[in-house]
This record gives structure tokens, C-alpha cells and sequence, in this order.
């Protein structure tokens, strides 16, 4: 049973390098592959147009150079990492990507995509820049219809009622799995490592049979909760618990959350985009499908918004819940909406009587030891 248990968590920390092979099996047997880069793009939808969605390299600094041949140094390095994986042809799931979709969530993306255009067929969703008021909603249902009409002229398909309801349930169910594991950090004193939380749900992003991977999840919930029962704790009720905030962490997570652990306190919770933002809440699945797409991505409770109370809501929800003792924000350079949201969220905690820091970093190593000294500094101080 323990060789199975750390085989199944390999599997998922391995899962974005071995799931190089696999997309190429799916391009061999001529399915279709789209490439998405953020929470907001409905994957229903593409699953309604029996496609398979794939999360897209731009975790690494490994092509940064080669993009900055094109675009600013300064700009933020997520946006870098993305076109110079296009533009290198070093990530399969870009090179195998029938279609990219991409989210006008900040300008250097908006940018960005247009040279991205030149080289891949590259579809745009247009975002509002509020979630309130009902002409933010009806643009985005339109983005969504017309998402809708691309997937069927590329793929030469029909996108039933049908079809979409049952990939919103498919995606309902592993959201609901990828959840209840999630939760496990609440357990204290805490049974599973956050960088083991971060690894499966990053790895959840490139695993295309999800009916295996929610039968594997599920195991490991098991696994994780008869650990609790049997008192096989990582941690003790002294132990720092760290939520962690802000920019997607897909390039940062050895850099930021290996250090937070390394000091001793644990992280319980993410509220970043690959954690409960995206995770949090399911499609309605009694209502018009497309009005339910729309209603669960727009929530997403993101800095592009404004206002952006969501995210503070959720926030506030999540400390009481995990009991955090402190609260670590991760802002990737330049960007400005997690910025600028800083003061505000660091009022927040205030007002919460919880400890914050923000960390401003990119995805190279030279400020891993400044990162690990304020890191240390702020562990030390809760």
C-alpha cells in the first residue's frame, strides 16, 4: 500500500513531463488538442467538442531569454515563459495544440497573443473588466457563445445541449474531488505537505483520463485521512499554518512554497488561481448551460476585476477555515492588478488579525536568497 500511495503521488508530481508522451499518443490517433492558459477559459466546452483541454508550458524560465528577443525584460514572466514555449517549439502540448485560447486578463497578455497569432491559431476571449451589472454578464455569454462557434468550425462539430451538460458535470466532479482533497490541509495538525497539495493539483492540469485520476485522488483522500486517524501528523498545533495568495505559482512553487516548509511552518491553503479560485464553486447544472458557464467563470474571484471583493470574501472564509496564522502573498514582476490589490489585501488580513507579506518575484533564481531570508523573517515573527 505505500509503494502504491508514493507511486500515485509521483505520478501526479511527474504528470506535466509524462504527459508529453500522451498527447502525442491523442495527436497519433487524430484527436483534437486545445492549449488554454488560465482559469477562465470554460474546458466544458471543449470537452462538448470531444477535444482535450491542456494546461500550457509556462512554468519555467527555460525560453524566457528567447522571448525577451521580442518582448520587454520587465514584463511579467508567466507572459514570457508562454510565447517563448510557442516560439522555441520546446512545449508538446503548445506544438501538439490544434487550437490556443487565450483571456484578455491583463495588456501584456492582450499584446503578447498577437504575436503569439503568428504562429498558432489563437482564439481570444474578451473579458469584462467588472463583474457587476448586467451588460459584464451578456458580454460574457456572447464570449462564450462564440467560444462555442470556433470549437464547432474548427473541429467540424456540433456542440449539443447534451454534450455540454454532461462535460459540465464531468468537470463538476473532478472540481467536487479536487476540492475535497484541497480540504485536507484543514485537518490540524496537518497530515499532507503543501508542496505535496501544490504538486497534485498542478499535475491535475495535464492528466487527460479523468476518470483515472479521480479514482486516484480519491484514494490518496483516503490515504491522507487514515494518516490523521492514525495520528501520522507532519505538524502540531504550534506549527505556523500559511495561506498562500496572489499570481498563479506554476513557475514559483520550489522557489516560494519548498522555503516556507523548509522553516518549518506548513502551507495549508491556496487561494491562488490553481487552488480555490477556480475550485471553489461548480456550474449550475439545472439552468441554461451557457448562462451557467457563465455565471460560475465570471465569479472567478480575480485582481483583473474591479471590484474585486470576491477575492477578499474567500479569503476571510479560507483563514477562519484552514486556522491560518499567517498569510504569504506571491506577485509575479509586473504584475500590476496583484500589486496594486496589495495594500487592500494587506488591510484586510490586518483587519483579521492575521499576519501578511507580499513577494514580488519572477521565475529565475536570483532572489531565492532574499525570497528565503524574508520568508524566514515573517515564519519567525508568527
Amino acid at each position: 500500500m505505500n509503494n502504491k500511495f508514493e507511486n500515485m503521488l509521483d505520478s501526479f508530481s511527474d504528470a506535466r513531463r509524462n504527459g508529453f508522451l500522451k498527447v502525442k499518443e491523442l495527436k497519433d490517433q487524430n484527436k483534437n488538442i486545445v492549449g488554454v492558459f488560465c482559469t477562465y477559459t470554460p474546458k466544458e466546452l471543449i470537452y462538448a467538442a470531444n477535444a482535450y483541454p491542456v494546461s500550457l508550458c509556462s512554468i519555467s524560465e527555460e525560453t524566457i531569454p528567447e522571448s525577451e528577443k521580442h518582448l520587454p525584460k520587465n514584463l511579467c514572466p508567466l507572459i514570457k515563459a508562454s510565447y517563448g514555449f510557442a516560439l522555441t517549439d520546446k512545449c508538446p502540448y503548445m506544438y501538439f495544440s490544434d487550437l490556443i485560447v487565450g483571456e484578455t486578463t491583463c495588456d501584456g497578455k492582450k499584446k503578447m497573443y498577437e504575436y503569439l497569432g503568428e504562429l498558432k491559431d489563437v482564439h481570444i476571449m474578451q473579458l469584462p473588466h467588472t463583474q457587476k451589472g448586467s451588460l459584464s454578464k451578456e458580454l460574457w455569454e456572447n464570449e462564450i457563445s462564440i467560444f462555442k462557434e470556433k470549437l464547432e468550425s474548427k473541429f467540424n462539430t456540433k456542440i449539443t445541449d447534451e454534450k455540454l451538460k454532461e462535460a459540465i458535470k464531468l468537470c463538476n466532479r473532478e472540481r467536487e474531488i479536487l476540492k475535497e482533497f484541497y480540504s485536507l490541509g484543514k485537518l490540524n495538525p496537518s497530515v499532507i505537505s503543501g508542496y505535496e497539495i501544490q504538486k497534485i493539483l498542478q499535475g491535475a492540469n495535464y492528466t487527460f483520463d479523468k476518470e483515472l485520476q479521480n479514482k486516484q485522488i480519491l484514494e490518496l483522500i483516503e490515504t491522507f485521512k487514515n494518516k490523521y486517524k492514525n495520528k501520522e501528523f507532519l505538524s502540531n498545533k504550534k506549527t505556523p499554518r500559511i495561506l498562500v495568495t496572489g499570481c498563479p505559482l506554476g513557475g514559483v512553487v520550489d522557489k516560494i512554497i519548498k522555503p516556507i516548509e523548509e522553516t518549518g511552518a506548513i502551507v495549508v491553503a491556496y487561494e491562488n488561481c490553481g487552488g480555490a479560485k477556480n475550485l471553489e464553486f461548480n456550474v449550475d447544472e439545472n439552468i441554461d448551460p451557457i448562462v451557467a458557464l457563465g455565471d460560475k467563470y465570471l465569479n472567478i474571484p480575480c485582481s483583473i476585476m474591479s471590484p474585486n471583493s470576491q477575492r477578499k470574501e474567500l479569503l476571510e472564509r479560507m483563514v477562519k477555515e484552514y486556522e491560518v496564522d499567517g498569510v504569504i502573498e506571491v506577485v509575479l514582476q509586473s504584475c500590476h492588478t496583484y500589486a496594486i490589490e496589495t495594500h487592500d489585501i494587506r488591510r484586510h488580513c490586518t483587519s483579521l488579525n492575521v499576519p501578511f507579506i507580499s513577494l514580488e518575484t519572477d521565475y529565475s533564481q536570483s532572489d531565492l536568497g532574499q525570497v528565503k531570508t524574508r520568508i524566514e523573517a515573517f515564519v519567525e515573527m508568527i
